[in-house]
């Protein structure tokens, strides 16, 4: 397990830089910039050459890499995943006073279990526009300390707290920062942290993470707990591989979308034109013509890489009866009658040749029958890129929790897919 070990503590280090889709765009553009890629900007005309690698990014939490062959090009290989988990963002006017306590009025983002967000450090991270007098500037913030805290109520005040709680995120899970009888100004703060004044701060988007990092558990450390394992561990894998990838006449793509959680139906989401677009201007570029086009898009695929629910060990009844997925069985291979999944019978077996081939555990990812789930990105994406394709991802427990949990191993099945649908 020791590689499967070394994997998993690179992507628990992403996932510590990750703590907002715009500092995991940030992260990985920093690894893309590393291993040479090139940062086109979707202003300007795209200049791009045969054998190199470039990447753009939109709204600073969507990014799109790419490595041009210098054969000419016959396809797409690309995977796509989504840097956005449900959490609470931080409102307009923030503070409000509850007698001895200043709390910050917040909202939900996503579908989030609320409960395990109480009694436990939380930061906050995102990006802030700034008044730069002659424009706005646009800068990352990560507050990067024990900020605040959402306390339960003690069950002496609420006998019935473990028999179930309809929870009010209006008044129940605000968090809380300060003493009234402080000084503290919320905005004040972030302004200092930033090195402005608190009227230059113009808007912002923040929101609550999880403070605590990667932890190993189990009898021989078999299962690792994390932040945002969903879906950080799809945009790591990817950067990983297509950064050591090679060129061919097939080329890679990894392809990271944000709001997922909420849809996908804004300009940085699977909804958009950014995929599209972005293959279209790259053709141009090429000289190709739009035939040419066209027949390199019939002949692409993409892995919809985001996760899925391995077996709970308490409730059981709650998975598939028949394909039972779990912690270190290998990547999911995810279908759904409900065509929620990109996945179909050629597309499938696809997915598991290549996993055959590269000696890669898989394992068959159904929805009960009766817990239908949502749609994810590729069938999205599809709406405005139709291209044949699988959705893929790790199994793992409390999907939707502030501090989620995994197998050891299974970042680097991950990571192995990936390289090798690289390398096809």
């Amino acid at each position: 397990m020791e590689s499967s070990r070394k994997a998993a503590e690179r992507l628990g280090a992403f996932i510590a830089k990750g703590t907002s889709p715009y500092h995991a765009v940030k992260e990985a553009e920093r690894m893309l910039l590393e291993a040479g890629f090139i940062n086109l900007d979707e202003k300007e005309q795209f200049r791009i050459e045969k054998g190199r690698s470039y990447y753009i990014v939109r709204g600073e939490s969507a990014l799109i890499a790419f490595r041009v062959p210098s054969s000419p090009l016959k396809g797409l290989s690309i995977i796509a995943s989504h840097t956005d988990s449900p959490a609470f963002r931080i409102k307009t006017e923030p503070q409000i006073a509850k007698g001895n306590y200043i709390v910050l009025n917040t909202e939900g983002y996503g579908g989030m279990l609320m409960a395990p967000w109480f009694d436990r450090p939380l930061s906050v991270s995102g990006r802030v526009a700034i008044d730069a007098g002659e424009g706005i500037e646009v800068r990352l913030y990560d507050a990067g300390r024990d900020l605040l805290m959402i306390p339960s109520l003690a069950i002496h005040m609420d006998r019935k707290a473990n028999e179930g709680i309809h929870y009010s995120a209006q008044n129940d899970l605000l968090p809380l920062y300060a003493l009234s009888s402080s000084d503290a100004d919320f905005m004040e703060m972030v302004a200092d942290d930033l090195g402005v004044g608190k009227e230059c701060i113009l808007g912002y988007d923040l929101g609550l993470y999880a403070r605590e990092g990667i932890s190993f558990w189990g009898h021989d450390g078999e299962f690792f707990s994390a932040p945002r394992i969903d879906n950080l561990s799809s945009v790591w894998a990817s950067i990983e591989a297509i950064a050591s990838s090679e060129g061919n006449d097939f080329m890679p793509m990894a392809v990271l979308f944000d709001n997922e959680e909420t849809g996908s139906g804004t300009r940085c989401g699977a909804l958009s034109d950014f995929l599209p677009t972005t293959v279209s201007r790259t053709a141009d570029a090429l000289s190709l013509t739009k035939e040419e086009e066209m027949m390199i898009r019939a002949s692409s695929f993409m892995l919809s890489s985001d996760n899925g629910h391995a077996v709970h060990p308490n409730h059981p009844e709650k998975a598939d009866p028949t394909n039972r997925p779990c912690p270190n069985g290998g990547v999911l291979i995810k279908y759904s009658a409900a065509q929620k999944y990109m996945t179909d019978s050629i597309s499938g077996a696809y997915v598991k040749k290549l996993c055959l081939d590269n000696g890669i555990p898989f394992q068959i990812f159904h929805n009960n029958s009766d817990i239908p789930g949502g749609s994810t990105l590729g069938n999205l994406s599809s709406e405005a890129f139709s291209i044949s394709g699988a959705d893929v991802g790790m199994a793992q427990l409390a999907m939707h929790s502030p501090y989620e949990s995994a197998g050891t191993e299974d970042p680097e099945s991950m990571l192995r897919l990936f390289r090798a649908f690289f390398r096809r």
